[in-house]
């Protein structure tokens, strides 16, 4: 508890909460003439008649002020104080004052090594008494102000801790949940079979892939970016894996609802809407409906599987690669708007053909923005180099490679920005036997 500064109204040193001050001399005369004038000034008194006595007294009670005569019988006033500073003080600092007849500078300075705070010469002039007083009392409400505000801080450290942990509990489950989110890693419908790959750069990301059935031959390919980290992208990213693969047409952004301008055509049910058609959806859902300062990049690609052909829309996101059966690489696609920063945004289908044994790659930035130590980006360069590294595998068992051939250049297991990927592999045309 903090204490006050000694003040009265007629100047002397007066405690607005009673001060304890332990005098120890083994002169019943010294200890009288400290002791009147420390009771008109309103302080507990306790006398010792040796330090021996005052160590004793120190060990089962707290002082806020030591006035302790030098030479004494047996211990002595430094030998005292010595002890007295080891001593643990759990309701704070006393202050010593050591009382002596030495006026040499060399013992005062001796004294105040030992760990004396201040020194007063016999005789005890009360005037230079009261100032030695209020100069402790000072450094005493100091010291008390600093505990308070030390046990205040370690109070609110503690607290922030506590609501620390329980984050990162919560963050952990919706890591979990974000990671139920991805159908599974792989999945083969015969003619072609897609792996994917999401590794959030902390507990939760803005990233997303995935697949969804279009039809008997027909698999729609989704690779999200949402700009940013955090809960908030995040959540964004969890709204669009339904939009993209929701159940109901009505909520299901691939296809066409039952009125509006993307209605089905008159007697028939749903339809599937081309790429450009589903990210200009998702567009206006994000500019008008859902009014947020968020955007994002995406691939959306609808995939045949009877002819290889693949239509997709790159709205922001990196260029999708295709790795030939010959080991040869090409990048497709012409770049394009972001989802969420214009209503009035278009944007342009791209057409792919595969042959059997060719494959597509839709990643995130976080692949080829990965720096080094030195800050030197990955780079389109650096992926394909992997790539090229790791023609002969397939499946999760390259995104794996990646991954790990990445987080090698990087040298950290921590990456700086969500890695995500999407690897579509074309067998060809599943030929029924006879």
């Amino acid at each position: 508890m903090a204490k006050p500064h000694l003040r009265s109204p007629v100047g002397h040193p007066q405690p607005r909460q009673e001060r304890r001050v332990l005098v120890v001399d083994d002169s019943r005369l010294e200890r009288h003439i400290l002791r009147s004038p420390l009771e008109r000034w309103g302080f507990v008194v306790t006398e010792a008649t040796s330090a021996e006595e005052a160590l004793a007294l120190c060990q089962t009670e707290d002082f806020d002020f030591v006035l302790s005569d030098w030479m004494m019988p047996g211990m002595n006033g430094l030998d005292f104080c010595r002890a007295y500073k080891a001593l643990p003080h759990d309701a704070g600092y006393g202050y010593f004052i050591l009382l002596t007849v030495k006026r040499s500078s060399l013992e005062i300075a001796h004294g105040l090594d030992m760990g004396a705070d201040d020194y007063l010469g016999k005789p005890i002039n009360p005037e230079e008494l009261r100032a030695r007083l209020q100069a402790g009392a000072r450094l005493l409400d100091m010291q008390a102000e600093l505990a308070e505000k030390n046990r205040l801080m370690t109070a609110t450290v503690d607290q922030l801790q506590q609501v620390h942990d329980a984050l990162d509990r919560d963050l952990a489950a919706a890591r979990q949940l974000q990671t139920g989110l991805v159908r599974g890693r792989q999945a083969d419908f015969g003619a072609a079979s897609v792996a994917l790959m999401l590794q959030p750069s902390g507990h939760i990301g803005g990233d997303l892939v995935g697949y969804v059935p279009l039809g008997p031959q027909r698999i729609g390919l989704f690779a999200v970016d949402v700009a940013g980290h955090g809960v908030a992208s995040a959540m964004m990213a969890a709204r669009l894996a339904g939009l993209l693969s929701a159940a109901s047409p009505e909520g299901n952004m691939t296809q066409a609802p039952a009125a509006g301008p993307y209605a089905w055509p008159e007697g028939k049910g749903p339809s599937i809407l081309p790429p450009d058609e589903v990210v200009a959806r998702l567009n206006t859902m994000v500019v008008e409906h859902m009014q947020v300062e968020q955007y994002f990049t995406c691939i959306w690609a609808d995939a045949d599987l009877t002819s290889g052909l693949v239509r997709l829309v790159q709205a922001g996101h990196p260029h999708p690669l295709v790795l030939r059966k010959d080991n040869s690489i090409e990048q497709v696609g012409a770049g394009g708007m972001p989802v969420g920063l214009l209503a009035e945004a278009r944007y342009e289908v791209i057409e792919v053909h595969l042959n059997p044994g060719d494959r597509m790659l839709l990643m995130s930035d976080g692949l080829t923005e990965a720096a080094d130590a030195n800050g030197t980006q990955l780079g389109e360069t650096g992926l394909r180099r992997i790539l090229a590294h790791n023609a002969g595998v397939a499946g999760t068992a390259l995104l794996d490679a990646l991954a790990w051939d990445v987080e090698s250049y990087t040298s950290t297991t921590m990456p700086g920005d969500d890695l995500s990927a999407v690897l579509f592999e074309f067998r060809g045309p599943v030929i029924p036997g006879p």
